[in-house]
């Protein structure tokens, strides 16, 4: 079982690099399903991605792009220092999403066989 962690900064829109580290977990987790396990940590702007309720007027939906990776067995965590910076650490978010650490962070870096930065 090969361990992957995408460690995700960029806001959710405005560019691509969220939506493209989204779209490359999906794909492994769509292609090699049984052979890898796969951790997101979502930190700096990235955290107002997982907030339930997201309405873009067009384009790609994070929301349900990190529900489909969590309903699939991926783990999705958001910094708390970032949340609590952004004031957003009440907030509902999105099914599956959590509240993580730095030192599960450190953890999750320090087992993963890859690591991937958005």
């Amino acid at each position: 079982m090969q361990k992957l962690l995408f460690i995700i900064n960029s806001a959710p829109y405005g560019n691509e690099s969220f939506f493209s580290g989204l779209r490359l977990a999906l794909q492994l987790q769509e292609q090699y399903k049984e052979e890898i396990e796969l951790k997101l940590f979502l930190m700096s702007d990235a955290v107002s991605g997982g907030l339930a309720k997201q309405q873009p007027a067009e384009g790609y939906h994070v929301q349900q792009m990190l529900e489909i990776l969590t309903a699939q067995g991926a783990t999705v965590k958001l910094c708390k220092t970032c949340t609590n910076a952004r004031g957003i650490t009440e907030l509902p978010l999105a099914e599956g999403v959590q509240i993580g650490t730095l030192i599960e962070l450190a953890d999750w870096t320090f087992e993963a066989d890859k690591v991937l930065n958005f």
